[in-house]
């Protein structure tokens, strides 16, 4: 046994950094190609099923202008128009306002979009097959939607409080319809209305036709808040720029027409409300007016009286000059005096006594109210009969003049009411263009693919980290710490037979002789002259190879026989021993049986070993020149002991004498522990993995365990290997071997 284990060769992955291999997790994904294929085909598969899946999505836009102007206070003049500042109509306010249960409940009531109907007998599958599916479309007679038994149709769905939201299923009867909620069942009759006491509410329903066949249909009567949520999720408004005035108005769903439709009666629904409270504001006006009117005329006719009475008493006065001209001035600052009060009034219907407007106005009377009381001093000073005639003439005058002007303020607010178009416009309304914005249908299939693309990378790259075979000669070396001193491809010819189970092993010799696979083994016996000690252990004069693996499977009787068999070629006398005394299967390759073979041998009795040398009885000639061959032998009960007793080393020292080479094929290193008992014996320990069959850790920790009972591994072979477009081994053999092709 090699003793030399401070010389053994040790892993060196330690050393290895945290550098990622980009190569070869490229390498590794080419190698799943297989993988990638599949899972890239189900995503388009997926991809292709979910865009037939979905329905396609229609879009319907409409812009609406906002003007900046109330109609209102303008109307009450030029001069109310001026003291008030123009007040701008925020459109994002409008843009909020339009999306208000104010505005849609009555395109609710209207198209009844609170009723929903669903065909249950709709499957997915039947999606995906019909590609879409029919929805209902709503119209303000009724709804419809269409089945493949018939249309079913509803002009009337009504429930009280309690059954709202909940789903109820209609079925057409001999005699009309059952709607049930599954706890009641209700029967109606076609075309009229039916009113049902349940045992949560009333239900009032009116249904016009209904699928044949029994065809069930699903009908629920959403809530209003359910309702104008589902048509705010679609409907999407926004200001066109930044302070334009421009409302962008867009609604998705499933039917072209059904959008239009719905979103004309929105603006619609908007423009009327709009209108509603442009004229709200003349109206307030007109009404405060329909109150003073009547006060002011009949204040005007008592005044009127009371100066006629005064004239009559006293006949025609003459006034002077000054008392004249206080009487002007004076109505003339009373005019003003009422005019702003008559502005006063109005703008206290919007703005309160802080306002600044109302602030100013009260200053303006103020002034005006000083200047009438020096006018009032002035006139008391005249004699009494003037001034009681100065006093009649102005109050008559000043109630002419108030009434008047309330007067003809009043049939301005009428005409301007008459006229009130609102300050919302419609610039375009909704059309159908019957182009479907989604789904996009390419993209999902695209993204599908792609996705696929992703798990199955994912699940190489998963696949390859829980599992890494043995794929790399030098990743090997690295692991291990031992060289890989040959490399044998696969042969496709023999691989062909191979499948034939019944079919018995060949050697390479005979089978496929100019394939790399033959040229790789030579390669290897050359390895192995040059690197077999001059003397064998103990003197002995054969070199023995012992050729052993991680695991059952990595082809180590494939190596140990075609490794004779090349041996054989240089003349020299070549014993291969099947030492796989469980499961070996060397003898077939040989075609031979594996009777009369290690195990029977070292099964004897020590006095027959030592009366009767029966070697050559159990050893075999081959077909093969300079070969002989000892099979496994009938399986022992305790093949370790065997090989670890006397007989064994007895045996040894026999077959020495004979031979130049002797190639043990041992048991798997992890299955038994035959090879650690056989290494005592090699010149050289060799160790066969399978390329991308072979578990790296399994080979690592073989050689592990070896080292451990101070065996040194010399070599591994990897056998098996692939020359695909992937490898990194079909470029050097298809250059040095181009010719044998």
């Amino acid at each position: 046994m090699n003793t030399e284990s401070n010389k053994f060769s040790k892993p060196i992955a330690e050393n290895d950094n945290d550098e990622i291999d980009l190569l070869a997790l490229l390498l590794g994904l080419l190698r799943g190609w297989k993988t990638l294929l599949l899972f890239a085909f189900l995503g388009l598969v997926i991809g292709v099923l979910y865009s037939r899946y979905l329905n396609p999505v229609f879009k319907s836009d409409a812009l609406i202008q906002i003007d900046n102007k109330f109609q209102g206070v303008s109307a009450l003049g030029s001069n109310i128009s001026d003291l008030v500042s123009p007040d701008v109509s925020p459109a994002q306010t409008e843009a909020e306002l339009i999306k208000s249960r104010m505005i849609l409940k009555p395109v609710v009531d209207l198209l009844h979009l609170d009723i929903r109907l669903n065909d249950p007998t709709i499957n997915k599958l039947d999606r995906i097959k019909n590609n879409r599916t029919d929805t209902q479309v709503n119209s303000p007679e009724s709804v419809i939607l269409d089945t493949e038994d018939g249309p079913v149709q509803i002009r009337q769905f009504n429930v009280s409080q309690a059954y709202l939201n909940q789903s109820f299923t209609l079925v057409k009867s001999k005699t009309g319809f059952i709607l049930s909620n599954g706890f009641d069942d209700f029967k109606g009759q076609l075309n009229q209305l039916n009113r049902f006491i349940g045992s949560d509410g009333i239900i009032q329903i009116t249904v016009t036709d209904l699928p044949n066949d029994n065809h069930p249909i699903t009908i629920t009567k959403q809530s209003l808040q359910n309702t104008t949520d589902a048509i705010n999720g679609a409907l999407i408004v926004k200001e066109l720029g930044n302070k334009t005035g421009i409302i962008q108005l867009s609604l998705t769903g499933s039917n072209q027409q059904q959008v239009s439709l719905i979103l004309n009666q929105i603006i619609l629904s908007y423009v009327g409300q709009n209108q509603s409270r442009g004229s709200e504001e003349t109206t307030k006006t007109l009404t405060f007016m329909e109150t003073q009117i009547p006060a002011l005329k009949q204040k005007l006719e008592a005044s009127e009286k009371v100066f006629n009475e005064f004239r009559e008493k006293y006949g025609t006065i003459d006034i002077g000059q000054e008392a004249g001209l206080l009487l002007s001035e004076n109505s003339k600052i009373d005019s003003q005096i009422n005019d702003l009060k008559l502005k006063k009034a109005d703008l206290i219907t919007y703005y309160t006594e802080d306002h600044p407007l109302v602030i100013q106005i009260n200053e303006q009377l103020k002034v005006l109210n000083n200047k009438k009381q020096e006018i009032d001093d002035r006139v008391t000073r005249l004699p009494n009969i003037q001034r009681e005639f100065l006093k009649l003439s102005e109050d008559t005058g000043i109630n002419r003049e108030i009434y008047l002007t309330m007067l003809k303020n009043y049939e301005q607010l009428k005409i301007v009411k008459a006229g009130q178009i609102g300050y919302a416009r419609i610039i375009d309304s909704p059309i159908s263009t019957y182009r479907a914005i989604a789904p996009n249908k390419k993209l999902i299939i695209l993204l599908a693919t792609i996705l696929g693309t992703f798990l199955g990378a994912t699940l190489v790259l998963l696949k390859n980290l829980l599992k890494s075979t043995v794929k790399d000669s030098e990743r090997l070396e690295t692991k291990t710490g031992v060289p890989v001193i040959a490399t044998i491809p696969s042969s496709p010819l023999l691989s062909r037979l191979s499948k034939n189970k019944k079919a018995p092993n060949r050697l390479l010799a005979y089978v496929d002789s100019n394939s790399l696979s033959y040229e790789a083994i030579k390669s290897l016996r050359t390895h192995l002259m040059f690197g077999m000690p001059k003397e064998g252990k103990a003197g002995q004069r054969a070199k023995v190879i012992l050729i052993s693996g991680e695991s059952p499977g990595v082809g180590k009787s494939f190596i140990s026989a075609n490794l004779a068999e090349v041996f054989g070629q240089l003349n020299t006398k070549v014993l291969v021993i099947d030492a796989d005394m469980r499961l070996g299967e060397l003898h077939k390759i040989f075609n031979m049986d594996q009777d009369n073979g290690l195990a029977d041998y070292l099964s004897q009795k020590n006095d027959e070993l030592q009366v009767d040398d029966n070697l050559a009885d159990f050893i075999h000639s081959t077909s093969m020149d300079h070969i002989d061959f000892m099979p496994r032998g009938k399986h022992p009960h305790n093949p370790v002991s065997l090989l670890a007793g006397d007989s064994f080393r007895g045996l040894m020292t026999q077959l020495n004498a004979y031979y130049d080479y002797i190639v043990i094929d041992s048991p798997p290193i992890l299955a038994a522990s035959d090879a650690i008992i056989l290494s005592q014996y090699a010149d050289k320990v060799l160790m066969v993995t399978r390329y991308e069959k072979s578990i790296e850790g399994q080979l690592v920790y073989a050689i592990k365990q070896l080292n451990k009972a101070n065996v040194r591994v010399d070599g591994i072979i990897l056998n098996d290997v692939k020359q695909g477009l992937m490898s990194k081994y079909s470029y050097n053999y298809s250059y040095a071997y181009g010719s044998n092709k």
